[in-house]
């Protein structure tokens, strides 16, 4: 009995262990790693002794099936192959057939040199579909007994490994997760005998595994597919194990659960739900951590379903698929498609996360054209694998839907990636165009973060991960139009930067291989070197993207990527999407004055259709490339800013990919670099568009301007190259985005919107044609005329009178025609064709009718109530080279003493346009004046006070307010305890904001108002700050403001913040009096509560909201629309890229990619907190709705209901 007992204490606390562990990852960042990961969760403390009698005979009769389901779903699925899972019941049985017929391939050899001598996963890989058959239909005894003498031969072999890889593990991970599970789904088909030799083959593997795991790379490499691999098989076989009363399998459960729970944690760092392997290598990944997810919450009640990467992993499979559903993005080692599904990841989606029918739908869709072989086609070692997890987690109750938006081309950015698509997810067919484009961190953003901030022990730099499947690749893309793959990646392959479509330079003091060039850092290995000086450092950085229509562009800058040595500035490359045919590439390269490079080259592959390798010469003057595809062409072709275009070389490359050889075809483009600059243009179509005429028409230091004319129409694309720099691009393109397209019809400003044209041009050319008409008609009549007068004599008319009649014909239709082309018409003889007219000319009326105005670059004032979280704001603008950060107040950036003091919390004091028109309140004028146009010298100007050297507060002048000097009044040692870390890292931030300043110097302010008084002053800041201004005023649901008052700390903020005393101070005699002539009227409620001593907290905070609301609401109305935003919390949290996206088309500059991922992963990890409310995600900002007492909602909703309404919020 005391031995029973003994060890069922051990097994309770290998279960506690377990859910700690799952609890800790699953979305508390409220600690550091140190608690989080402690050596306690690292170890089990677990006795050998076996369960007791009772738990042991229980475990006997229900033990097998239990990995996936247990014995009772085994009819379910069963009935569910005729009817709900028919679909995927068919291939699976066709699979088996297939085995069944060529046993040649599919049944392992009888020698063990023969599996050992190839990559053998392919078994491993296969037992479980064909074991999940032989359990869906016992009748089908050819099937059960191909099935046992394949088990028999595998338990045979001394090992599972691939002789040639003696230190991968991964084979005989696939060998032990296959066996195991099919193990476990046929236990009651095995006799005895084989039960206990399966049995014992998959304790030793398991064991063997998991001391491999000590001392492999593997075994401390996140994100990888051989970790997630490797560590899943363990887990598979623990719980296998586990199930006969194996101790020792507690342990093993315990450190696979640990590695893998580390994984989902970084996973969740992951917003885009993308994986810096690729598409190909990610679905084998992923393969691993849908199983993981499903057996963590299936056996130890680990929940990850809410994880923020699966989350978002669905667009990692639909915004990367080429239309037609057949072929994805080839970024990193890739095959055309994918490894490993993605049929049994999508369904685990829509079944356990999204619940929406799009899962099953994509999955649906990417069966239903899979091609049956060439390139595309499965590999048969891969083929079938995840047949039984898709069969298993299908919901036929989530009817298959598109996902919103489907049919239309859409861009998607997965900003951790750093990877755009445009295109993806449609149909084949003319039009459906796709096009991505590839500048990103190593590892990821995430990755690349973790490893240079180093937030987290556990982690070892780059020694925790293996980004060795990526590419030298910053800056590459791909270019399908009409479906019809035009420019490729490589794929798998090994690293060199030519196998990219990016640049090469020459000559290169660094090169590594093909001296004298070079290409990004990492290349000349079969595997990226990581670990070799600087590589890990090489980044890639979306600067823009945006879509309008049937157009887009995008641009990156990748000098990280390339060696320092070299002394590039800048290796930027944009794109623009003209039309579903018509793709621009721009390459804008600087060089510092020292560097020796004088020679760039580009790359540009196609695997599936041949360049001709005849010259081609398009526009009569430009080199280029032609590809015919049935007769329909795509040409390329390439120019600089002289209107040089060199001869290409097309060539051919064949490399090692997997097991076996792939070739690719590419054009090499090599231009000179005269000088510190160089700008090479490069214009590639389908056969559906005519261009006839291309060429720059400025090059200057802030950007380049080309002139396209496509099917007749010019087209006029602006690209700002200086980037950085948002006063060169306003000045360059009249607004603060990165490029531009006009032509006669419509002006497109990227990240903006696009601004439809008068038919103005129409209009003119109807003119013409009017006059053009008169003309002839008065000349007809003359010419009648003058027959008439040659022969008057014999019809006998008048001579006088005819020419009367004529001359005043002519002389009306003239002077009509005058008067309807002079209503149009701004220059004398419009309708003339002057020399250097055309085109251009027609866009020139309307570029210079609609430049004139340029857009206004905004200074950004952010008010909201205090609690209303709007600091969550600061990761749009914060390390942003168009914006400086700066709030107020801080410890160093405060706000001057004047006669009315600003209350931390609120006030009702409006002030006017008037009020600073009529010289009032000066001093605050001067201070925001300075703060705002003079920034740098305001910064420069502040006298930073370090924490180690804190002084004693001056004693306060007589004329100050007493209220103020009574509250400033403390000891000097409590004030040294209480502000020297706040000093110092307020002193720090003044210091950075100083440097980026210095970086930018035309950085837009962002001025966040902390306090709740400014909302009510928006007009006088108006006037103070000028037209510039745009205020964003972030507003949040009462329910949820009053709840993080009252109930979400302890004490609570209302009595830590005393609340009641800011209440009261409103109201001050002296208060109103100083500097508030006008007092908000919607306050009066509260002077009448106070008045009545009101003690009701929720009561009093509801109508604060509600004043203050109200007031803002009223106080916004007045501001002009291009002035005032109003924004909800809620929003921002919920939906980060639209609200962001509307924020910044409100500021009139394009959303940065890098600002959208920061925002995203402020709102949705769980791993932000904002001070005295904890975490951030859509899930923590609705607690109010479980904790808050219903009555408390009833007053709320009572006092504050037609406000609620009218911000959108549900009652």
């Amino acid at each position: 009995m005391h031995c029973t007992m003994a060890k069922w204490i051990s097994y309770s606390l290998f279960l506690l262990a377990l859910l700690a562990v799952g609890s800790a990852f699953s979305g508390l960042f409220n600690f550091s790693d140190r608690d989080i990961f402690s050596e306690d969760l690292l170890q089990a403390n677990l006795r050998q002794d076996k369960a007791s009698s009772d738990h042991g005979k229980r475990q006997s009769t229900i033990s097998h099936p239990n990995l996936y389901f247990n014995h009772a779903d085994v009819q379910l699925l069963r009935q569910r192959t005729t009817t709900t899972h028919s679909h995927i019941f068919k291939v699976l049985r066709a699979a088996v057939i297939a085995m069944l017929s060529n046993s040649a391939i599919y049944m392992p050899p009888v020698k063990h040199e023969e599996f050992t001598n190839k990559w053998n996963e392919i078994y491993g890989n296969n037992l479980p579909p064909l074991a999940l058959y032989c359990l869906l239909c016992p009748e089908d005894s050819a099937a059960l007994q191909f099935l046992l003498k394949f088990m028999d031969r595998m338990a045979d072999y001394p090992d599972w490994k691939v002789s040639s890889a003696p230190n991968d593990e991964v084979p005989t991970a696939h060998s032990l997760t296959g066996f195991a599970t099919a193990f476990d789904f046929i236990y009651s088909s095995l006799d005895e005998r084989r039960r206990s030799i399966y049995l014992k083959r998959i304790r030793s593997e398991t064991e063997e595994l998991n001391e491999l795991s000590k001392h492999r790379g593997w075994g401390k490499q996140y994100l990888q597919n051989h970790q997630t691999t490797n560590v899943v098989a363990i887990l598979t076989g623990a719980i296998v194990v586990g199930m006969h009363d194996d101790p020792e399998s507690m342990l093993w459960k315990q450190v696979s659960v640990n590695y893998m729970e580390k994984t989902m944690f970084l996973l969740n760092h992951v917003v885009d739900g993308s994986l810096d392997e690729g598409v190909a290598y990610g679905s084998y990944t992923a393969k691993s951590i849908t199983q993981y997810v499903f057996l963590a919450h299936r056996h130890f009640h680990i929940d990850n379903t809410q994880n923020n990467w699966l989350r978002a992993h669905f667009w990692f499979y639909y915004a990367t698929l080429l239309p037609g559903f057949q072929r994805t993005v080839g970024i990193a080692d890739s095959n055309y498609n994918w490894f490993y599904g993605p049929e049994s990841q999508l369904v685990f989606l829509d079944t356990f996360v999204m619940r929406n029918g799009t899962g099953n739908w994509l999955a649906q869709q990417i069966r239903k054209h899979r091609p049956r072989d060439g390139p595309m086609g499965q590999s048969s070692a891969q083929r079938w694998t995840t047949l039984h997890t898709e069969y298993i987690w299908y919901n036929a109750h989530l009817m298959p839907q598109p996902p919103p938006g489907f049919g239309r081309a859409s861009m998607h950015i997965f900003s951790n990636w750093g990877v755009v698509t445009y295109g993806a997810g449609l149909p084949s067919g003319q039009g459906n165009t796709f096009v991505s484009f590839k500048s990103g961190k190593l590892g990821g953003r995430a990755v690349y973060d973790i490893v240079h901030a180093k937030p987290y022990s556990w982690v070892d730099g780059w020694n925790s991960f293996n980004p060795g499947h990526e590419h030298p690749d910053q800056n590459s893309f791909t270019f399908a139009p009409n479906g019809q793959v035009f420019v490729s990646e490589a794929l798998y392959g090994p690293k060199y930067s030519y196998l990219n479509n990016v640049l090469v330079f020459s000559p290169s003091p660094s090169s590594q291989c093909n001296s004298p060039w070079e290409g990004q850092l990492g290349e000349c290995a079969k595997w990226l070197r990581w670990t070799d000086e600087g590589v890990g450092d090489s980044a890639g950085e979306l600067i823009a993207a945006s879509s309008q229509g049937d157009s887009m562009f995008v641009s990156g800058e990748a000098a990280s990527a390339y060696s320092p040595a070299m002394g590039l500035k800048s290796v930027f490359r944009a794109l623009v999407l003209l039309n579903s045919q018509t793709l621009l590439v721009l390459d804008h390269v600087e060089k510092q004055d020292d560097s020796t490079v004088n020679t760039h080259s580009a790359f540009f592959h196609n695997l599936d259709i041949d360049f001709k390798y005849v010259p081609h010469k398009i526009l009569d003057k430009y080199n280029g490339a032609l590809m015919d595809v049935w007769d329909a062409h795509y040409k390329m072709f390439w120019f600089d800013t002289q209107g040089h275009s060199p001869n290409t070389r097309i060539q051919e490359a064949e490399q090692a990919a997997e097991f076996k050889k792939r070739w690719t075809q590419y054009v090499n483009v090599t231009f000179p670099m005269e000088g510190l600059v160089s700008r090479v243009a490069y214009i590639m179509h389908g056969p559906y568009v005519k261009v006839t005429d291309c060429k720059f028409i400025e090059s200057s230091k802030n950007g380049v301007r080309l002139s396209l004319i496509i099917n007749n129409t010019e087209k006029r694309v602006s690209i700002v190259t200086n980037y950085n720099d948002i006063g060169a691009r306003l000045d360059y393109l009249g607004f603060g985005g990165h490029a531009k397209v006009e032509d006669r019809y419509q002006i497109i400003r990227y990240g903006l919107g696009t601004q439809l044209l008068p038919k103005q041009i129409t209009a003119d050319n109807q003119l013409y044609d009017f006059g053009f008409t008169v003309n002839v008609i008065a000349g007809a009549i003359l010419c009648v005329v003058i027959v008439f007068v040659t022969m008057q004599r014999k019809f006998y008319v008048c001579f006088s009178r005819l020419m009367r009649y004529a001359l005043l014909s002519v002389l009306i239709l003239w002077i009509a025609a005058l008067l309807l082309v002079s209503k149009s018409c701004d220059q004398l003889l419009c309708g003339v064709k002057w020399k250097g007219g055309g085109p251009g000319s027609e866009i020139n009326k309307q570029i210079k009718l609609y430049d004139q105005h340029q857009f206004t670059l905004p200074t950004v004032v952010i008010t909201t109530l205090p609690g209303s979280g709007s600091e969550i704001l600061k990761h749009l603008f914060y390390n942003s080279s168009d914006f400086v950060y700066i709030r107020v107040p801080t410890e160093h950036v405060d706000i001057p003493e004047t006669e009315f003091e600003f209350d931390s919390l609120v006030d009702a004091c409006e002030w006017s346009r008037s009020d600073a028109l009529h010289g009032r309140f000066k001093i605050i004028q001067g201070w925001l004046h300075s703060l705002v146009h003079n920034t740098k010298l305001h910064l420069q100007n502040i006298q930073l006070a370090e924490g180690s050297r804190v002084k004693p507060p001056q004693r306060a002048s007589p004329s100050r307010d007493r209220r103020r000097r009574a509250r400033r009044k403390e000891p000097v040692a409590e004030l040294k305890g209480k502000l020297r870390a706040s000093l110092d890292r307020d002193a720090a931030y003044v210091r950075e904001m100083r440097r980026h300043v210095a970086d930018y110097p035309n950085a837009r302010v962002v001025l966040n108002m902390r306090s709740g008084s400014w909302a009510l002053k928006l007009p006088f800041l108006q006037e103070v700050v000028g037209p510039a201004l745009r205020a964003i005023y972030l507003v949040r649901d009462p329910r949820a403001w009053v709840y993080l008052m009252l109930y979400n700390s302890k004490p609570s903020l209302y009595s830590l913040k005393n609340i009641p005393q800011h209440l009261a101070l409103i109201f001050k005699e002296d208060a109103v009096r100083d500097g508030c002539l006008t007092v908000a009227p919607e306050f009066r409620m509260i002077r009448s509560l106070l008045a009545r001593s009101e003690t009701n907290a929720v009561l009093l905070l509801a109508h604060l909201w509600l004043a203050h609301t109200t007031a803002v609401l009223r106080v916004g109305a007045s501001l002009p629309p291009e002035a005032y935003l109003q924004v909800r919390f809620e929003d921002v949290v919920t939906f980060p890229q639209e609200t962001a996206e509307r924020i910044h088309t409100f500021l009139g500059v394009p959303v940065p990619p890098a600002a959208l991922n920061q925002l995203m992963f402020t709102t949705s990890t769980n791993l932000y907190n904002l001070m005295y409310e904890g975490d951030i995600s859509p899930a923590s900002i609705e607690l109010w709705r479980q904790n808050m007492p219903g009555k408390d909602l009833r007053l709320i909703e009572d006092t504050c209901g037609s406000v609620i309404n009218r911000l959108g919020y549900p009652s």
